[in-house]
């Protein structure tokens, strides 16, 4: 059953999420247009790839090295923990789980990963990924944010708005875009650079188009 979802959302956006019923019962509301590949600024799949996983093109769903440095780092600050998710693994949590659950819903989340990275292909994930990430409250998908904070189409955001609106993503319900905080202003300019450095990359390149 699970595998027939995966390869209807292949063609076809999820029709909703665990996390946008979670929205509309927290009272957040749901904002959501769903685009196709096409109809998103290149800037924001740069941005999201220089703020979330500049390994896209080139991992198979996981990035090893990435997860040891987490786990090293959340030993040594059991207060503080540090992620190490890949676009493909939070587009397998958003699709097809629910936000936290431990350990089980990490079982999960890597066996829907490893689907995905199988049955989809990168601009599929990327696209689903843009199309159902929160990026405020109640905010779903680069085309809703786009109208919410800049009152434009996906596809017509600049640089640096691509950039701010990535930079909300680690917790949109607390980074502001719009009023913008302190967080978002400052993170926006370091991502900006990333851009430029990763942009280049013949891999990076084939995504943006």
């Amino acid at each position: 059953m699970q595998l027939v979802y995966i390869l209807i959302c292949r063609w076809i956006n999820p029709p909703i999420t665990v996390t946008q019923i979670g929205s509309l019962i927290g009272g957040y509301g749901l904002k959501r247009d769903y685009v196709s590949y096409d109809e998103m600024s290149p800037h924001i799949k740069l941005a999201v790839m220089a703020a979330e996983d500049q390994l896209f093109p080139d991992h198979d769903g996981f990035d090893i090295k990435a997860i040891k440095k987490a786990m090293k780092y959340n030993k040594k600050h059991p207060t503080k923990t540090r992620g190490a998710s890949t676009i493909s693994q939070q587009t397998a949590k958003n699709v097809f789980l629910w936000q936290h659950g431990g350990y089980f819903r990490k079982g999960l989340e890597v066996y829907f990963t490893f689907m995905i990275e199988k049955v989809w292909n990168k601009k599929i994930i990327l696209q689903t990924y843009l199309n159902v990430a929160e990026m405020g409250p109640g905010i779903f998908g680069i085309q809703a944010a786009a109208k919410a904070y800049f009152n434009k189409d996906a596809k017509n955001l600049t640089r640096q708005e691509a950039a701010m609106i990535a930079s909300c993503l680690p917790n949109p319900k607390k980074f502001s875009v719009k009023p913008l905080s302190r967080y978002v202003s400052m993170r926006s300019a370091l991502l900006m650079r990333q851009m430029n450095n990763l942009e280049p990359d013949p891999d990076i390149q084939e995504l943006l188009k």
